[in-house]
């Protein structure tokens, strides 16, 4: 089965994120599912330009650790409920649909709340909904597996239309 990137992009290594990422790995491994941290932390990450240049390459031309995580089964987590984190949240999975990802989903927005670690422990919630993301990713990884085994392809994808909103 495939192994699940979970990516830290916290300044904090071990802090609220890593927590709830930790719970959703230790869900995964109970399931038989391996995963793997990565921590973006300081390191910068470009917005996207619209350049184009992944359209060619596949890759961004930034360079930067967008590079390391293309092409992955995808959900979001993030870690307090206010604050933007709710628009954090629907954005990153904007860019997981216009990228035709898979998004897993949860029972609730994927969000633990905490100001330090040991909050993110006392929500019992969160938890659950990180626990609920990580058995929904291990079931939609079977139902990947079986599909590929029984011979059903990945679906072709039209050239994209751009709509150009000034006419």
């Amino acid at each position: 089965m495939s192994k699940i990137l979970l990516i830290n992009g916290s300044p904090h290594e071990h802090g609220c994120t890593y927590t709830a990422l930790k719970e959703v790995a230790d869900t995964l491994a109970a399931g038989g599912v391996d995963s793997e941290f990565v921590y973006l932390g300081t390191k910068p990450v470009a917005g996207c330009i619209a350049c184009g240049s992944c359209a060619g390459t596949g890759r961004c031309a930034f360079g930067d650790q967008v590079n390391e995580v293309l092409e992955k089964l995808a959900a979001a987590v993030v870690s307090c409920r206010r604050g933007g984190a709710s628009a954090a949240f629907d954005r990153l999975n904007k860019y997981f649909t216009i990228s035709n990802m898979n998004v897993v989903s949860s029972q609730y927005w994927n969000q633990v709340h905490g100001k330090v670690p040991e909050d993110v422990r006392k929500d019992k919630e969160g938890l659950q909904t990180m626990r609920t993301l990580a058995r929904n990713i291990i079931w939609n990884l079977k139902n990947m597996e079986a599909g590929r085994a029984a011979g059903v392809e990945p679906p072709e994808y039209e050239a994209k239309e751009y709509t150009n909103f000034i006419r």
